[in-house]
């Protein structure tokens, strides 16, 4: 070996030890970065015998990727469920305030209660009827609250759908650099890195799978199959409701024109943000305003008024309780959506709205026919009591309500609040199992493709001796070549 040679031999191995404290560096700089993977300088050999540094890649695991992509999508979803749950509990079941459907239907009981004790008593009958009108306001409030809720659920798939939008349109700038990189023969380390951010970022809203081409370009589909991105991003589209009534059905969510939300046994997807908000718009909610809705039904069929006069009698009308549709009582054992929004007290019973209060006690509210106390008794207490009794026995209720299809009023209401507690529990038991697993699945591949700080310093040692092992080399060859010259001179 000639000693030019050698000095370019020994100036390769400076170069290639460069690069590789470069990359040291990058790996050292993006420690704390659960995304950042750890890089590796390649290194190749020359013809002449020096070094270069070949290429530059990255270590990674797909199936982990995979396995923490999948968690944090079902991590995202039952955070969202639990958070609706938290606000159905808190405005609704509070029970320091003691204003639950089960709770004031109690204080409603034992209103009627007293007042049949004393049915001459003016207080005690407007005791009854205020309690009365307690359990109207809580079940009207209860309603606001649930369409509350599905209305922001619903404005909030709005929110995650304009962010998935435009999370797949950077990803698709991002596959479009490493696609060309790659082609070309360059370090797309990095750009791999950010591919990785965007894809958790994306399934935090939805859940999905990815698929690896030539190039290292990469399809995106959905977790139920349907294509996100495929060389360009595919539009996500919705139509936001702005106004939540107990009827209103919200709009699927949509991706190329493939409905993939609200539409079981379709291609559903079944995680992420997107899958939860729309599991408390459609079903968590509306399953808690079917409940409430045969609970104001059972009221209304609790507190029915008979004819007592005419033959052939006349049909059962509303009485204490009414609503919209009356003179008609809702059918027996049958839903009728959004009846607890718009269930009230008679006004010809109620002294807030200039009625008189005795007219619990005597019958009467849907007309003169349907009098109990004709005679206008101070001590009768007949439809007291009748009324106590209508309201403790077993009643059907529409199994549509997803609760028991034979209860009292009072065990059906008591039924809704615990399985809303019971909910609530079991999903807050889920949301933390779901996340834990998301931890385990990040220090997994942490610790299969991150940055380990004593890996890298004792590589960057490493470097420095080789640096200055080097350094010698071209010094010794220096003076060689001084030498040489002082010789020929």
């Amino acid at each position: 070996m000639t000693l030019t040679t050698g000095l370019d031999v020994a100036r390769s191995g400076l170069s290639a030890a460069s690069g590789q404290t470069a990359v040291v560096s990058r790996n050292v700089a993006g420690a704390g970065d659960l995304l950042a993977s750890r890089k590796l300088a390649n290194i190749a050999t020359l013809p002449g015998g020096g070094v270069r540094l070949a290429s530059i890649t990255r270590v990674s695991d797909g199936a982990l990727l995979a396995r923490m992509l999948a968690a944090n999508a079902t991590a995202g979803q039952h955070r969202t469920i639990v958070e609706a749950l938290d606000r159905l509990d808190h405005t609704v079941a509070d029970p320091e305030l003691d204003a639950s459907p089960a709770a004031v239907i109690g204080k409603l009981a034992g209103a009627i209660q007293l007042y049949s004790a004393a049915p001459h008593d003016v207080v005690a009958a407007q005791s009854a009827v205020a309690a009365a009108r307690d359990v109207a306001l809580a079940l009207n409030g209860a309603t606001e609250t649930v369409q509350a809720l599905r209305q922001q659920a619903d404005a909030d798939i709005a929110s995650a759908v304009g962010r998935l939008n435009a999370l797949v349109a950077q990803f698709e700038s991002v596959n479009t650099t490493i696609v060309n990189g790659s082609r070309a023969g360059a370090d797309v380390t990095d750009d791999l890195d950010d591919r990785d951010r965007l894809l958790l970022a994306i399934s935090e809203e939805i859940g999905i799978r990815t698929m690896l081409r030539p190039d290292n370009d990469m399809v995106v589909f959905t977790d139920s199959g349907v294509t996100l991105f495929e060389t360009k991003a595919r539009a996500v589209t919705f139509e936001p409701v702005l106004i939540y009534t107990a009827a209103t059905a919200g709009n699927p969510v949509s991706i190329d024109g493939v409905q993939v939300t609200g539409m079981p046994g379709g291609l559903v997807v079944g995680a992420g943000r997107l899958a939860g908000l729309t599991a408390v718009r459609d079903e968590i909610a509306t399953a808690y305003q079917a409940q409430l809705d045969e609970i104001a039904r059972g009221l209304i069929e609790a507190f029915a008024e008979s004819d007592q006069s005419t033959v052939p009698a006349l049909a059962d009308a509303p009485g204490l309780f009414t609503y919209p549709g009356a003179p008609l009582v809702p059918a027996a054992g049958s839903l009728m959506t959004g009846l607890a929004g718009t269930i009230g007290v008679a006004a010809g019973a109620d002294p807030a709205q200039g009625g008189d209060a005795a007219l619990l006690r005597d019958g009467g509210m849907a007309g003169p026919a349907y009098g109990h106390n004709p005679t206008g008794a101070a001590g009768y207490s007949g439809r007291l009591l009748q009324i106590l009794e209508r309201m403790s026995e077993q009643r059907a209720f529409d199994p549509a309500a997803g609760l028991a299809p034979s209860a009292t009023i009072a065990g059906f209401a008591a039924s809704s609040v615990a399985s809303l507690q019971e909910a609530r529990q079991s999903a807050s038991a889920e949301a933390e199992y779901r996340g834990a697993l998301l931890e385990r699945s990040s220090e997994a591949l942490s610790n299969a493709t991150g940055v380990n700080l004593d890996q890298e310093m004792a590589n960057l040692l490493d470097l420095e001796r080789s640096y200055q092992a080097t350094s010698r080399i071209i010094a010794t060859i220096d003076d060689m070549f001084r030498a040489l010259l002082a010789m020929a001179g």
